[in-house]
């Protein structure tokens, strides 16, 4: 019905085939043929915003931002903190030694007029919950799955149910331990949790379904506007080259490997160069080495080398 439009359809159709194939184009038909891709690449990762994960966090409460290394998900989640809870919040970072102590409650030593008594100390979880007695606050846990979640959360993880926190009946635990005269804990209507968790990395264990399940996951991918935006054009075709491998060759589990966009992010080619060399090529050399991209090795390798030679 409209000859204009389906001449539109054709021409991009063969862009990508040509595209595919390998062809050089004519000169006069190779810029629009360009900006066609760019706009496909363009729309290929839909990145979130702040808005859109408060509004998950509001219906949801519990929330995971998750994605490759670079992607800016501690970023995002700090700006959640700042925007949209006008920094009224509080960041922990686990790692393998974060304990049940550190996040619920323990004990701490109090050598007092030459004897030694414990004194209960509140964890993270628990100054959370305090402070959201009082106003709308949220807990950011930075790189959630490098802890064993399953003993720092401890008998806690029944608190983590969204649709039964506050109401009439709220879940409740007893702790091991009093404080402030009270023995148990429910977790306040005002009480949001936001973690991060970095998806390349196969050296820490997935999340458990049991904890999974209590967690709504949101994909952080990396931004291509923001390194056209600040960063120089070699920059970006090195990242559309990346993409191309992944998204052409790689198994679909693999996007989770894609290199966010703070390894590409320079303000000119002299500073986007050291990037390459010292940090980009080093995490494929990684990839490579673990064979985490299966079929698209080869590929990868072809690109990792032509990243090499431009550079060095």
């Amino acid at each position: 019905a409209d000859p204009s439009l389906a001449e539109t359809v054709v021409r991009h159709f063969l862009d990508l085939y040509a595209y595919e194939r390998g062809w050089r184009l004519l000169a006069a038909y190779e810029p629009s043929a360009v900006e066609f891709l760019n706009e496909l690449r363009g729309q290929l990762f839909q990145v979130p915003t702040i808005e859109s994960v408060a509004n998950l966090l509001r219906a949801r409460r519990f929330v995971i931002l998750q994605g490759a290394p670079g992607t800016g998900k501690t970023r995002l989640a700090g700006l959640v903190k700042e925007k949209a809870f006008k920094d009224r919040g509080s960041t922990i970072q686990f790692h393998p030694s974060v304990t049940y102590e550190d996040f619920v409650i323990g004990l701490s030593p109090d050598p007092t007029m030459g004897q030694l008594r414990f004194d209960v100390r509140p964890g993270a979880l628990l100054e959370a919950v305090d402070s959201a007695s009082k106003e709308d606050f949220i807990l950011v846990i930075d790189e959630i799955n490098r802890a064993d979640l399953g003993k720092v959360l401890g008998e806690a993880i029944y608190l983590f149910e969204a649709g039964e926190v506050g109401g009439a009946h709220p879940r409740e635990v007893r702790l091991p331990h009093k404080i402030k005269g009270k023995a148990t804990l429910q977790l306040p209507e005002g009480l949001y949790v936001l973690g991060t968790m970095n998806t390349a990395d196969r050296s820490i264990s997935s999340l458990d379904l049991a904890i999974r399940r209590r967690f709504a996951f949101v994909t952080v991918p990396p931004d291509r506007a923001a390194i056209e935006r600040n960063a120089p054009r070699e920059a970006l075709a090195f990242f559309d080259e990346l993409a191309d491998v992944f998204v052409e060759h790689a198994p679909e589990e693999s996007l989770d490997l894609l290199p966010g966009q703070a390894y590409f992010l320079a303000k000119d080619f002299d500073e986007f160069r050291p990037r390459v060399k010292y940090e980009l090529i080093p995490l494929l050399d990684d990839y490579l080495r673990q064979g985490l991209l299966g079929p698209a090795t080869a590929e990868l390798q072809a690109v990792r080398d032509r990243f090499e030679d431009t550079v060095s």
